[in-house]
């Protein structure tokens, strides 16, 4: 074996045992739980800014638990729902057992469906956690009929999640060469430079989730500790050091306090996200 091929092989290599350790971190906690009780509204927006229609052929990139694909499946759309953990997939399937829809394990940087198979490809805070931004885009718009429309919707770096994960950077290994932060997906610029000239009629929002589940920043804390993969991959990073664990448990509590704000009707907070569609060239 050449050094060429050899050199292929590690990065073949490298590659499954992220997209390893990405299956195992959405597999903790209870990220089902997190998509029914806050962020499952997200997927109807999606879905109504792309105007999904009955009989069109939809395509859901990383979804989860499906809170997009079940939303353009209510509409009468034929609907594929992919995702790389399959417990999330179960879990959608078991909440949502009399909706029509495909439940397919698949890769975001390599789906296993013919090129311009489908009228809408899209992607609700999901497809941003692919590690290869460049690759997923390219998943995006090749299984995307010309005429066919994308949709994407991700958390914005300035946003509270992003605002999450730019706190939990400091405690976690870095990202393997070659890995982007999943926030930049929020950003328009990166974005569009993703897609490229192989789309038009390129419409971008930013908007907010309100968020009225937390009585305060530590109630935020202790959730997402909980209950969200990345939060306790960076908690377990430090599990044998008590300073750092308190450090972590002090930032992110500040976080969710300076994230939100206090009325008479309680803690409100207002997660930022992009919303972008365009229309393959």
């Amino acid at each position: 074996m050449g050094i060429t091929d050899t050199t292929a092989t590690d990065a073949v290599q490298q590659d499954t045992e992220l997209k390893n350790k990405h299956r195992r971190m959405w597999g903790l906690g209870d990220y089902p739980r997190v998509a029914r009780e806050i962020v499952s509204p997200l997927g109807a927006v999606l879905v109504d800014a792309l105007e999904v229609n009955p009989g069109e052929r939809v395509l859901d990139v990383a979804a989860g638990t499906g809170s997009a694909a079940v939303r353009a499946a209510q509409r009468g759309a034929t609907v594929v729902a992919s995702d790389l953990t399959p417990g999330l997939l179960e879990a959608g399937r078991t909440e949502h057992p009399d909706v029509d829809l495909t439940w397919d394990v698949a890769d975001a940087e390599a789906l296993p469906y013919e090129g311009d198979a489908f009228d809408v490809v899209m992607s609700c805070i999901g497809v941003m956690f692919a590690p290869h931004h460049q690759q997923a885009a390219d998943e995006l718009v090749r299984t995307c009929r010309p005429g066919g429309r994308i949709g994407i919707v991700s958390w914005t770096p300035e946003g509270t999640i992003g605002q999450l994960f730019a706190t939990m950077k400091q405690y976690v290994p870095p990202p393997p060469p070659g890995a982007s932060p999943p926030p930049l997906w929020g950003n328009e610029e990166h974005v569009r430079a993703l897609l490229g000239d192989r789309v038009g009629d390129v419409r971008v929002r930013r908007l907010t989730l309100p968020v009225t589940h937390f009585e305060g920043g530590e109630q935020f804390r202790d959730y997402f500790a909980a209950h969200y993969g990345p939060t306790i991959a960076a908690f377990a990073a430090h599990a044998d050091d008590p300073e750092r664990t308190a450090d972590l448990e002090r930032d992110l509590a500040a976080l969710g306090e300076r994230e939100g704000s206090r009325s008479e009707e309680g803690f409100t907070m207002q997660w930022e996200y992009l919303l972008v569609t365009a229309e393959v060239r």
